[in-house]
């Protein structure tokens, strides 16, 4: 019997089985199950109460069906991305470093460890030491503890719970010029914080973490425009995920804690109001919940179980570049400091120093933390071009032949090499590689299919031994997602697909698959 026909004799034995676990439908046209952080619309209400009646996924369980990360006694809160959660976790990195051209960002690498000096000069060991963690490093010769400190003495250093103080260091490296601003600095660096044991609680509360932070230098004349940008670069992104709507809350001036003027606060408010009204979206004040140091804006999210979760955040500071002294020269320099603008030749002939705004923006938040919410946002059924499980290749009674034919189709898709292979070149930087297993097993075809559906396989291909004369596979692609538009142009170039495609099993040759593949990857859906 033929892959087809197998394919075709399983769903009808099994369709009531396996209805449920179908995402699309020829063409697809059910209801996409909303957001947890959307508000549910009239349709979805249905759907939200028929939800909230089954138990309420959690990350931590998911994550250990899908094989996705684990915890170690030895290093509780900090956690170990297995291979298919290091994909994910590393696929949104690459997503985000993709959009940082766009949006003018340049990648630097920052110690993760500084000595204790640095976080007295920024104001975290006076105010955040007990959510740090303490290293003692040798001393000036490199003694250590217990032995003779003739010379240099044991100093204490602290694993960084941010990166704000490293970037401070790295823009006052040289000197700067108004013309240079904004610098944009963006750091994947792991960072570390002290949590109590009682608050760990799987990837949302940790105490080793990665955020796609960024730091933003510039005059301040270009606050309004650099949040305009930001909040322009998160919605894009969380409309990739189909997160929101969300929250934003502009949190202001404390009533007694806080450095710089008064002026200075109303004017840093005040751009930021201009900017969230620009965004077009709603937002409320939080009054008096600024930073000591400046107002920001949080976004917020709510998880599967009514949680809210602080993801993004754009945190204007006035502090820091101060305590490092940094400076750039401009024309009209009092001006300059407060963000206003001249024509005056006298004025524009004097040049001083001025300090610049630092603005800390973070898209995803903590990675780890963003992870879990799309763990319970999608449930296990990634999309194509974030799953770590895109194609699996299932053999029906395989013979030396067929293994040798799936064998070929999968180092075509996975790029890699032939054992026998005499000449290797490097692969190419934008070289676009897939995530495709195999099972050979001599178990029943049916078993085999089942198996792979509950591990949330994008796409399904069965080979047998007739398929070997016209070199096709059986492809089953209901577990794709909001792909319709790509499947039907790719498709259409299948003739004898072309007018009614069966989407459990559509006959397909390997370089249509390619196809097929890179057209879903390029998509983000």
């Amino acid at each position: 019997m033929s892959s087809s026909a197998h394919l075709r004799l399983l769903w009808r034995l099994h369709g009531q089985v396996n209805s449920q676990r179908a995402h699309i439908k020829w063409i697809h046209n059910s209801t996409p199950r909303q957001c947890n952080c959307s508000s549910p619309s009239p349709i979805a209400k249905t759907t939200h109460k028929k939800v909230k009646s089954e138990p309420s996924p959690d990350h931590r369980d998911i994550g250990r069906a899908l094989d996705l990360f684990s915890t170690s006694t030895y290093s509780p809160g900090s956690h170990i991305f297995h291979p298919d959660g290091a994909h994910i976790f590393l696929k949104l990195q690459q997503f985000l470093r993709a959009q940082y051209v766009s949006f003018g960002f340049r990648e630097v690498i920052t110690p993760i460890i500084y000595k204790q000096s640095l976080w007295e000069q920024s104001g975290h060991w006076e105010n955040y030491q007990s959510d740090m963690f303490e290293v003692t490093g040798r001393g000036a010769t490199g003694q250590s503890k217990g032995r003779s400190t003739e010379i240099g003495e044991n100093e204490t250093y602290g694993l960084k719970p941010m990166n704000c103080p490293g970037h401070c260091l790295l823009f006052k490296k040289k000197a700067r010029s108004y013309r240079d601003l904004p610098i944009r600095y963006a750091d994947f660096s792991p960072l570390h914080r002290n949590e109590i044991s009682g608050a760990l609680s799987g990837l949302t509360r940790v105490r080793r973490f990665h955020q796609d932070d960024g730091h933003i230098f510039c005059r301040p004349i270009q606050v309004g425009e650099e949040i305009q940008k930001t909040l322009t670069f998160l919605k894009m992104v969380y409309d990739v995920f189909g997160l929101g709507p969300y929250k934003l809350v502009l949190s202001t001036r404390p009533e007694d804690k806080f450095i710089g003027t008064i002026e200075e606060w109303d004017r840093a408010e005040a751009q930021l109001k201009v900017a969230l009204d620009i965004s077009g979206r709603d937002w409320k004040t939080n009054p008096g919940d600024g930073a000591f140091y400046g107002p920001k804006i949080d976004i917020i999210l709510t998880d599967s179980d009514g949680h809210e979760h602080q993801t993004a955040t754009i945190q204007l500071d006035f502090q820091l570049p101060q305590r490092f002294g940094l400076e750039y020269i401009s024309p009209a320099p009092q001006l300059e400091a407060k963000g206003e603008t001249t024509t005056d030749p006298t004025l524009l002939a004097v040049y001083d120093k001025v300090t610049p705004v630092m603005i800390h923006r973070a898209i995803f938040g903590s990675l780890e933390r963003f992870m879990a919410l799309l763990i319970e946002h999608y449930r296990g059924h990634w999309p194509f071009w974030l799953s770590p499980r895109q194609v699996i290749i299932l053999t029906v009674r395989s013979s030396e032949e067929v293994f040798q034919f799936v064998k070929d189709v999968s180092r075509e898709l996975t790029k890699t090499f032939r054992t026998d292979d005499k000449i290797i070149a490097p692969q190419k930087l934008d070289t676009m590689a897939f995530m495709v297993d195999v099972d050979s097993s001599d178990r029943n075809i049916s078993r085999k299919v089942q198996e792979a559906k509950s591990k949330h396989y994008n796409i399904i291909c069965v080979v047998g031994e007739k398929d070997l004369a016209d070199e096709t596979l059986s492809m089953d692609i209901t577990g794709l997602r909001g792909h319709e538009g790509i499947i039907r142009e790719v498709l259409s170039t299948i003739k004898e697909e072309r007018d009614s495609p069966n989407p459990k099993c559509i006959r397909i040759k390997t370089h249509q698959l390619v196809h097929l593949m890179k057209a879903l990857c390029d998509s983000y859906r």
